[in-house]
């Protein structure tokens, strides 16, 4: 069984967009959160893998898919509004599987609610502060004259200036839709989202931490994850494992689906 629900939470946040995929009431919870720019839709591979052992929640992140827009994307907030969610279904414990921004979403809510989080799997990113790394998908999205284009392909010209990666154009173009009035939009609040990007790359210091069952996951290629953030992942995680996946890059789990399945079925099924 999948529907759609929407949670009103009250405060800096409002209206966050979730599916459940459901099935059997006596079968563990597995939260699924995208990264930047992405949708609940982004990790759909790995929601068709668990689906038939575990409860899926996918979640749409506050300015993101069909969640609505904020005045600023906060990812304090955003692990309160996950928090949000698993009061609303009852939930005691569930695990938590975040890509890039919702990575850190999911380590945020691990730290501020340990208790709730049976296992916690953060694909390629870690507990510190970037440096801005996307100038040209900004300057690409910017790019993109919405009230002239005719369609997807229109918008990719005008990316491609900025944007040398064909798949990242199309990981970009899938949230790309025409509303109801025949305009073009993006289903991300794209000013909302460079205005807070300070924030999303940032990384909040706390003496808090997390000791239950994590994993790591790291793209070979990828650098969001290197040997210097060893120590800042044993300050908040002191029992992390980490696992590399050769050959892929940032989109590990898409580039290898199979391969990152595996090693999060692995890690589920320990206690």
């Amino acid at each position: 069984m999948q529907a759609s629900f929407f949670i009103n939470l009250f405060g800096d946040y409002v209206d966050i967009n979730y599916k459940i995929s459901q099935c059997d009431n006596s079968s563990s919870w597995l939260f699924l959160i995208h990264g930047l720019f992405g949708s609940a839709d982004n990790l759909a591979i790995i929601k068709r893998h668990f689906e038939k052992q575990y409860n899926i929640v996918s979640i749409d992140l506050p300015d993101h898919g069909e969640s609505k827009w904020t005045n600023g994307f906060d990812i304090t907030n955003a692990a309160n509004a996950i928090n949000d969610i698993v009061e609303t279904l009852s939930l005691s414990s569930v695990a938590i599987l975040g890509h890039s921004l919702g990575g850190k979403v999911a380590m945020q809510f691990a730290l501020n609610y340990p208790e709730k989080v049976s296992h916690l799997v953060v694909a390629d990113i870690a507990p510190v502060a970037y440096n801005h790394r996307h100038y040209s998908i900004f300057n690409g999205l910017n790019a993109v004259p919405l009230d002239d284009i005719q369609g997807r392909k229109d918008a990719e010209t005008s990316m491609s200036e900025f944007i040398e990666e064909p798949g990242v154009r199309q990981f970009l173009l899938k949230s790309l839709y025409k509303t109801d009035e025949g305009k073009w939009s993006w289903r991300f609040n794209l000013a909302g989202l460079i205005e807070s990007y300070p924030h999303i790359v940032d990384w909040q210091q706390t003496s808090k931490q997390f000791n239950g069952p994590t994993l790591f996951i790291k793209g070979g290629n990828s650098d969001y994850i290197t040997a210097d953030h060893k120590a800042a992942i044993g300050i908040y995680f002191p029992n992390a494992k980490a696992h590399i996946i050769e050959g892929v890059g940032h989109w590990l789990h898409a580039e290898k689906p199979a391969a990152f399945n595996a090693i999060v079925e692995r890690m589920l099924q320990k206690n």
